[in-house]
């Protein structure tokens, strides 16, 4: 691989730390350790693991065919597109789970179907909490999104909030709750307000950082328990997917 000289400033401290790390046998150079720790610290950045939570009584949704595809083929191509290297899909066993699972069997990237009774969607998104190491992203297993999901990864480290909510205008809202914004914090939540004061709502696609689940005490909901908190604590950022969206309705 060609690699190219470029100068860079250091401060002493993190020269001298980096100095430290050169043990003559598996790194041999301060340049072999930049460049080892530069890829690791990327590494540990991206994110590579998708959440779907759908509703048992959904499933009929992600069979549905949107632009001439399955709901759940658009969505696994669009995870796929970005990166995504292994996709969790948290439901209930119905009688649609085979045909889910043929849908599934096809894809090229880990898909894992993991089967939990829950009263709500923050219940369900705790099934993956040992299977997840780095930043996540979770999206409704109903909602059909198209837009540059890289975008919003990139903002989501920039900010090092523990949670980025992907947000989109909607001239009626009285089907969504919509979001209070102070810059790019979501610092409130109007559930299905009768007199609007914003038009921004969620766009049902989000990024968490692993710790996230430390909040997760007594929340049922994502929407009416943990978003509310992390709104309050200004650990909620938003980002304006500017694509495309759809709720799926259930046949």
């Amino acid at each position: 691989m060609t690699k190219a000289k470029i100068a860079i400033s250091l401060d002493n401290s993190l020269l001298k730390l980096v100095d430290s790390k050169v043990d003559g046998s598996i790194i041999r150079s301060r340049s072999q350790a930049i460049d080892y720790f530069l890829k690791k610290g990327l590494q540990e950045q991206s994110v590579s693991v998708a959440v779907l939570l759908l509703k048992g009584e959904h499933q009929s949704c992600a069979l549905k065919e949107i632009n001439g595809m399955l709901l759940i083929k658009q969505q696994i191509n669009f995870f796929a597109k970005y990166g995504i290297k292994t996709i969790y899909i948290v439901t209930q066993h119905t009688k649609n789970m085979n045909l889910l699972l043929d849908e599934i069997s096809d894809a090229k990237i880990n898909i894992e179907i993991i089967e939990k009774q829950t009263k709500g969607n923050a219940e369900a998104l705790q099934a993956i909490k040992d299977k997840i190491n780095n930043s996540f992203v979770v999206m409704s297993g109903d909602t059909y999104n198209n837009f540059d999901l890289l975008k919003m990864i990139k903002k989501h480290v920039e900010t090092e909030k523990l949670v980025t909510m992907g947000l989109m205008t909607r001239e009626k809202t009285s089907s969504y709750g919509t979001a209070i914004l102070d810059g790019d914090l979501i610092v409130d939540f109007q559930e299905k307000p009768k007199h609007y004061s914003t038009n921004i709502v969620n766009a049902g696609i989000y990024i968490f950082n692993p710790e996230i689940f430390e909040l997760f005490e007594d929340s049922v909901s994502l929407e009416k328990d943990l978003f509310p908190k992390l709104a309050r604590i200004k650990q909620l950022v938003g980002f304006f997917t500017y694509g495309e969206y759809l709720h799926v309705e259930s046949r």
